[in-house]
């Protein structure tokens, strides 16, 4: 069962370093997480469906959407409370709260089976996992990614 499990972020990037390091990793394989898959203003235009699919297209990397393993609009709300107490805005989190982790894994993970999630791609697949946190420990990707290959994925954003 092991692959090559990474993740990567689009905050804090540019069109040009976000896609080089997909290249530079030799992705195959790129898994949206998101709930929404938009961002607002231009900044991050290539990161909105659309022009991101497009591109990954393009550079012969297959686009899948997980909508499963999306944040629940709850533990949003949970991470959302948290960084308003704490001060912190969502571009700039560096960790999750306790609270987004145990909604997170209970809604998302309690019945996710990595081995089946891992059938659908071919054997030597480098598979990426993406949302939007420039780190992915801010991020519920980290979560997912620790659920595939417990202490072996690594994170791309640049």
């Amino acid at each position: 069962m092991p692959r090559d499990i990474a993740t990567i972020g689009v905050y804090g990037t540019t069109e040009n370093s976000f896609f080089d390091a997909l290249k530079a990793n030799g992705t195959t394989h790129f898994v949206d997480i998101r709930r929404r898959r938009g961002l607002r203003g231009h900044e991050y235009a290539y990161a909105n469906s659309a022009a991101l699919q497009t591109k990954l297209s393009q550079l012969g990397i297959t686009y899948l959407h997980d909508l499963s393993l999306a944040a629940s609009d709850q533990a949003r709300a949970a991470q959302k409370q948290i960084d308003q107490q704490e001060g912190a805005r969502q571009r700039s989190r560096d960790h999750l709260s306790d609270a987004f982790k145990a909604l997170y894994r209970q809604q998302a993970l309690t019945d996710f089976d990595p081995r089946v999630f891992l059938s659908q791609f071919p054997p030597n697949a480098k598979i990426v996992l993406f949302c939007v946190e420039h780190s992915p420990y801010a991020c519920h990707r980290s979560l997912v990614a620790e659920s595939l290959a417990p202490g072996a994925w690594h994170d791309l954003t640049p």
